[in-house]
């Protein structure tokens, strides 16, 4: 397998956590699809990664579906079979990449030169944050993981997405908020598989 990524992509962190914990091989290919030349269109017409390219050629891309691909390939599974187990995983997982679209949009926003920036918009985006990460604790409650003692694709997209906001909208201090996310993240952040997939400052 062959994953076109970003290391700073929360998505493609999401993917990289999976295949770390599954001790899944692949070859990593960093790409950004902001970059001039960037080869990522070969693979995904939208040019968005991660691109997760199988031995056999075949293309997936959106990370979810790349999330639904691996999860039979190795142990420990992160999505229930069936059921409304399953469908309340999904809905985590999507929480985090909510989380992480709406920071993003702020990010993209406010690389734009002041003048074009548009406060409305980021401060909408925002509020979609913020009301994520309210929903994130109030889920998580006291619960070692979202969904109890076990760690899912709900907790592993959760997480991506605040340390991305950490990483790149640190104004969205989250931490002193929520006591209860700090321990969850520092649980996640002791696991391997988060340790090596951490962006450079």
């Amino acid at each position: 397998m062959k994953l076109l990524a970003s290391k700073t992509s929360p998505y493609a962190r999401k993917v990289r956590v999976l295949l770390a914990e599954k001790q899944l091989a692949f070859e990593f290919v960093e790409e950004s699809a902001w970059n001039a030349g960037t080869t990522v269109p070969r693979y995904n017409p939208l040019n968005k990664v991660p691109v997760l390219v199988t031995d056999d050629g075949t293309c997936l891309f959106d990370s979810s579906v790349i999330a639904e691909y691996l999860d039979p390939l190795g142990a420990p599974s992160f999505i229930p079979p069936a059921g409304i187990e399953r469908a309340l995983v999904r809905r985590d997982e999507a929480l985090g990449n909510g989380i992480a679209d709406a920071g993003i949009a702020i990010f993209l926003e406010k690389k734009r030169e002041a003048s074009r920036q548009d406060p409305a918009w980021i401060a909408r985006q925002r509020d979609k944050v913020e009301a994520g990460i309210e929903a994130l604790a109030r889920e998580l409650g006291g619960k070692a993981y979202l969904r109890g003692d076990t760690i899912t694709l709900g907790d592993v997209a959760c997480a991506c997405a605040l340390l991305w906001l950490e990483f790149r909208l640190p104004e969205i201090a989250w931490r002193p908020r929520h006591a209860e996310l700090e321990r969850w993240i520092a649980r996640l952040e002791a696991r391997p598989s988060f340790a090596k997939t951490r962006p450079a400052a």
